[in-house]
């Protein structure tokens, strides 16, 4: 018989607090990389051992129990406390940053900087988790630094925002349109955000609400299509900007849309015990400043 007391392998709750981040426990066996059969039997293994459900499982969609939103932050802190314990006895936590970021910012923005960061705190290592979906309530686990971006940051976090963007189309060089040709094109855009092509349109006093568009869950994918000249994208200028610099993509037309999302950069309440971690947060908004600056003298 099981014995309820024990502690459950650690096996069983990775696999929970995965396919709990992503209700879903194909997303969760993809991270993990195990089968989808794998982290159902985990799953299933574990709630056997707590005698409970932790998901109520739809034909579509998994949502949390009662049971399961109970245990959840529970089994987050516990990977959190291990993670650090870790770092602590190998003597690595000082040295050692979790950064969470959403996968088009560390892309186009973190990754070309990186080399900065390290001619200045060549002692420091970063590992970097690249999100497509971010946190919405909470920093993401484990991160001592998460760069979020959305309207507001949950309660209850220290936030800080780093900056309030602009959203305009792209494209690759080359492309003569015209407003009237929009329509007509292949465009692309990321899903789930505010500023889309309809409503640039809008601002301009267009009706775009017809318009047959491409979604992508990341600037990365839609992005990349209009850098190899697939279509037009709906971008923003913390993404767009070094590739416009380089000649990958030019903006089109004048407009600037102002995002009601913007840039925050979240930190753990443990960031002061961390001071590769403080470092990072210190050069970050040293370098969204300078990117400010840079963006404001050349709209100027």
């Amino acid at each position: 018989m099981t014995n309820r007391k024990s502690l459950p392998p650690l096996n069983w709750l990775r696999a929970f607090e995965a396919a709990a981040r992503h209700l879903s426990f194909t997303a969760a066996a993809s991270e993990l990389n195990m089968t989808q059969s794998a982290v159902s039997q985990q799953i299933k293994a574990l709630e056997g051992h707590m005698g409970r459900a932790l998901f109520q499982r739809h034909p579509r969609a998994l949502e949390l129990t009662v049971t399961g939103v109970s245990y959840l932050p529970i089994v987050r802190d516990a990977f959190r406390t291990l993670s650090r314990g870790t770092l602590a006895v190998t003597g690595g936590i000082e040295n050692v940053v979790q950064v969470h970021a959403n996968m088009s910012f560390g892309t186009f923005w973190l990754a070309p900087r990186l080399g900065r960061f390290y001619a200045r705190h060549p002692d420091v290592r970063l590992n970097i988790t690249a999100e497509l979906w971010e946190q919405t309530t909470g920093i993401a686990p484990g991160a001592d630094v998460e760069i979020r971006y959305t309207v507001r940051p949950s309660e209850g976090v220290v936030a800080r925002k780093l900056v309030q963007d602009y959203a305009y189309p792209v494209a690759a060089p080359g492309w003569t349109g015209t407003l009237d040709d929009i329509p007509n094109e292949t465009l692309f855009d990321c899903a789930n955000l505010m500023a889309t092509w309809a409503a640039w349109g809008e601002d301009l006093g267009l009706d775009w609400s017809d318009l047959k568009v491409t979604y992508a869950t990341t600037y990365a994918v839609a992005l990349s299509a209009a850098v190899a000249g697939s279509g037009l994208c709906m971008a923003h200028d913390t993404i767009a900007r070094r590739l416009i610099d380089n000649g990958q993509l030019q903006r089109l037309f004048d407009h600037r849309a102002e995002m009601q999302e913007a840039y925050y950069m979240v930190t753990a309440p443990h960031i002061a015990e961390v001071p590769g971690a403080q470092a990072f947060a210190d050069w970050l908004l040293e370098e969204m400043a300078a990117d400010q600056r840079g963006r404001d003298a050349t709209q100027a």
